[in-house]
């Protein structure tokens, strides 16, 4: 059964290789990559139930003993994230179906597309630290090319910007790798705890630490989030809606195992100055969601606030606070791929994203309307909603720790959340009819079903928290114990 952890990362990449060679036939790409996407999210469920029985599941490859062989780990916190990952992956590839023209799914979209969820699914399973650059490279290269994908002006612009950033961050990556494998003798993550556990978080492993933490902020959006809102609002939506849901979480992914496995011996200095990262980018996340009147750059802004949120999480280092953040992460992924898919239907509709030529799409599109609203309202954190229980976890997490002035400005971040989603919704669906029947430029044919299938899970996620409360605290507590993950790796 521990062959299952290798299935979520080989299924997208061999039916992707397949796709290479049928790039032109939509409709085969179309039903393999759903297949494929489908199967891991079945293999996904299967790992979680094996993980709540038996614990943590390892697998080394070609039957190397660890930290020899290369290691991938399953525990409930990576499990977690590929279902949630297959969801969205899902949904986002649905509504490509129709928004995607026929040229670019000819032009290699389906295969990209199965080659980024390779990348994201291997980002969480791997237990080496190499092969956790090797697959950010994987899902990255494919990013570059997707995000290209429409060749207009503004994309080949935002693009060079994404591509340059994350080229500088992937520098920055290997060189902490190489700093790190001379210092300890090891890139195996269970290795690299117990060797820096015996030998003390010095003044060089700390700084190494913040060189991580640096390499990992640019992949999150973490303060260093320049690049962020341009990539995102550029490509076509449902490229869009898969970067913000699932991009930025696997930088927070980073951030949590290296912190919570490698790096934890010195939480005065690096969470505390972690901290103060997520503070200042829900600060700024806020400013720039409530400033702006273009939908896009709402929408993008809000991704910002909620990695300063869920990191906020991480820094308080208590049972509540990591359930809270991983409550609230799982949401996030739902709610952003969710949310970027609304309003780039909304876009799609009135052909622009400018808040104040947009008005009272409601009247002629009420389940849009309603789901942006229900949308609204999970994020801003109103019970029994999905995010409800993320920020009362992840703010009592706070206060338990002593960090007041970081989960008061968790608070104050969701005031920012509220007003700039109840002034989009105001704007966008609220009001007079600006636009006729015949004057909309597009049409929600075969839209819907995929933003419905969201709403339906992130109700669900919230209505029955109840019901994944166990795997929820399994993960934190997995997260608190780096000797479960040792144990597993070495036994």
């Amino acid at each position: 059964m521990n062959n299952l952890l290798i299935a979520p990362v080989v299924i997208p990449l061999l039916i992707g290789m397949v796709l290479i060679i049928f790039h032109t036939n939509i409709h085969l790409q179309r039903v393999l990559s759903l297949i494929a996407l489908l199967a891991t999210a079945a293999v996904s469920g299967l790992l979680i139930n094996q993980i709540r029985l038996d614990g943590i599941q390892t697998l080394q490859l070609g039957g190397w003993e660890a930290p020899y062989g290369i290691s991938f780990v399953g525990d409930m916190f990576s499990a977690l994230l590929l279902l949630v990952t297959s969801i969205v992956a899902i949904c986002c590839l649905i509504y490509a179906f129709p928004t995607i023209g026929r040229k670019q799914q000819k032009l290699y979209f389906y295969p990209l597309f199965l080659f980024l969820i390779t990348g994201v699914n291997g980002s969480f399973l791997t237990g080496d630290l190499f092969n956790l650059y090797v697959f950010f490279e994987l899902f990255l290269v494919a990013s570059y090319v997707l995000i290209t994908l429409g060749g207009e002006k503004r994309q080949l612009r935002e693009s060079l910007k994404y591509i340059f950033t994350n080229i500088i961050s992937s520098s920055f990556f290997l060189m902490g790798v190489a700093y790190l494998y001379s210092i300890t003798g090891t890139l195996n993550l269970a290795h690299l705890s117990l060797r820096i556990a015996e030998a003390g978080q010095d003044g060089m492993i700390t700084t190494v630490a913040f060189l991580f933490l640096i390499v990992f902020a640019l992949k999150a959006g973490l303060l260093l989030f320049f690049w962020l809102p341009g990539s995102y609002s550029a490509p076509p939506t449902a490229i869009a809606a898969i970067f913000a849901a699932l991009l930025t979480k696997v930088g927070i992914y980073a951030i949590f195992r290296m912190f919570t496995l490698i790096f934890y011996h010195e939480p005065q200095i690096t969470h505390l100055f972690i901290g103060i990262l997520a503070a200042v980018t829900m600060i700024l996340g806020g400013i720039g969601a409530v400033g702006f009147w273009d939908l896009k750059k709402i929408l993008t802004y809000n991704v910002i606030i909620s990695v300063g949120f869920i990191i906020a999480g991480l820094v308080s280092s208590t049972t509540a606070g990591i359930s809270g953040a991983i409550y609230y992460l799982l949401h996030d992924m739902i709610i952003k791929a969710l949310i970027f898919l609304i309003g780039g239907t909304v876009v799609h509709l009135t052909g622009t994203s400018n808040l104040k030529e947009i008005s009272g799409l409601i009247r002629r599109h009420p389940q849009l309307g309603w789901m942006f609203f229900i949308a609204a309202l999970s994020m801003v954190g109103i019970p029994p909603l999905s995010g409800f229980l993320g920020k009362v976890f992840i703010t009592q997490g706070t206060f338990e720790a002593g960090y007041f002035w970081l989960g008061g400005i968790g608070l104050v971040a969701s005031l920012f959340i509220l007003f700039s989603m109840m002034k989009l919704f105001m704007n966008a669906f609220w009001g007079e009819m600006l636009l006729s029947e015949e004057e909309e430029v597009g049409t929600t044919k075969g839209l819907l079903v995929p933003i419905l299938l969201l709403t339906v899970v992130s109700l669900a996620l919230g209505i029955g928290a109840e019901g994944i409360a166990g795997y929820v605290t399994q993960a934190a507590e997995e997260l608190l114990n780096p000797s479960l993950y040792i144990q597993a790796v070495f036994d």
